[in-house]
């Protein structure tokens, strides 16, 4: 799974389909299928404002072309893995699974995400604790001073 989300896009493919892309959208005659090609490689960027642009895409696209739902959904979801936002990322993963329920990679892709939401909770108790201790000693030693 780390090698899918660490994939990225080569800068002259980017370039080629927001070319294309750009070109439909001013000759008015986007498809669907350029907008899903202009998104998949934002999403697979480096930079986090390519990724947000490529969401805003796949999310326009799941609203106007049902029939490639369950392709904008799994992409969504390895976008917002890829941003660390794994809540989203997971609702994704579970839309995707009520479609297709027996879809080995996005099983994967939701025991990654579980494993990442369970590290940052980790995290987030530890950094929690450390405050408390911190903020303990501090009202200690405040305590032992006030005495004297």
């Amino acid at each position: 799974m780390e090698e899918i989300l660490n994939e990225t896009v080569p800068q002259s493919d980017l370039e080629k389909f927001e070319k294309k892309y750009n070109q439909e959208l001013q000759s008015d005659s986007l498809t669907h299928t350029t907008q899903f090609e202009y998104a998949w490689c934002l999403v697979r960027s480096n930079y986090t404002n390519d990724m947000k642009s490529g969401i805003t895409l796949l999310e326009e696209l799941c609203k106007k072309n049902p029939e490639g739902k369950r392709d904008y959904i799994y992409y969504l979801a390895l976008a917002y893995t890829r941003l660390k936002e794994y809540s989203t990322a997971m609702k994704y993963v579970q839309a995707f699974l009520e479609i297709e329920p027996n879809n080995q990679q996005v099983i994967v892709l939701e025991e990654y995400i579980k494993k990442k939401i369970d590290i940052e909770g980790l995290k987030g108790a530890a950094m929690a604790g450390g405050a408390a201790l911190v903020l303990g000693g501090i009202l200690g030693i405040g305590f032992a001073l006030a005495k004297k």
